[in-house]
């Protein structure tokens, strides 16, 4: 029960240890943050480099300064005595011929800390760092992957926006198209129109010199008609006549 209240105790007094995510600790990134990002509130975890500073190779250092505050240097020693009394005083722990089994497997394990405990650390961290790295790589690999789609998507939007200006040039040439179609059979009609307006122009000025012509043809006839043949005598006498005349003058 004691020893629940003090875990709670230095939960509330200290600030929470790095989250751990299968083996690895989670750790600090230099990649730029959402606006919605509350890095205040909601910081990103960061590992450690060195591991939190313990007592005799298990109790974390932060139980025995809990202690210091309430009962002072004495306290957690005095804890663990009165705990180690009252559980045999009352034959929780029974005494039997494997107890002091239990001393020499602490003892054997607190010389192995330090005698292997430094070379164990090393070779551990090494395995967090390689999996650590191996992570890293992984994001590394996996946000250059999406930049690169970013970047494929910016490029098919601007290639989609390429297509829009061909189809407006291609539209505008449609356009062009139909125009040169439309004048071209203005042009057409007018060239139909003006050969029919020409037709019956030549045709009413043909009419009008075969009428001419017939009319001059009838007005010779009927003047030749009604001319004897005494009087073209006479008329032919009196021309002569008038050129000898004027030939006498000049």
């Amino acid at each position: 029960m004691l020893s629940r209240l003090a875990l709670r105790k230095c939960l509330q007094l200290k600030p929470l240890a790095p989250t751990f995510v299968g083996s690895v600790r989670l750790t600090s990134t230099t990649t730029k943050e959402g606006p919605e990002r509350d890095l205040v509130n909601f910081p990103r975890p960061v590992r450690s480099e060195l591991p939190a500073k313990v007592r005799y190779a298990t109790i974390p250092e932060e139980w025995f300064e809990f202690f210091y505050k309430k009962t002072g240097v004495t306290g957690p020693y005095m804890l663990g005595l009165g705990l180690w009394t009252y559980v045999l005083s009352k034959e929780i722990w029974v005494i039997e011929h494997d107890y002091f089994f239990v001393y020499s497997f602490f003892i054997t394990c607190y010389l192995g800390y330090w005698k292997f405990g430094k070379q164990l650390a090393g070779a551990l961290d090494k395995d967090v760092d390689s999996v650590a790295d191996a992570w890293k790589e992984s994001r590394e690999v996996k946000v250059k992957t999406l930049e690169e789609a970013v970047a494929g998507e910016q490029e098919a939007q601007w290639q989609a926006e390429g297509q829009h200006l061909l189809l407006d040039a291609k539209r505008e040439n449609v356009k062009m198209q139909l125009e040169a179609s439309y004048r071209e059979r203005a042009m057409q009609v007018y060239s139909e129109v003006k050969k029919r307006l020409d037709y019956q122009v030549e045709k009413q000025r043909i009419e009008q010199t075969i009428a001419q012509k017939h009319m001059v043809q009838w007005v010779v006839n009927n003047v030749l008609k009604s001319i004897s043949a005494q009087q073209e005598k006479e008329t032919l006498k009196k021309c002569m006549s008038d050129l000898q005349a004027l030939a006498v003058r000049a």
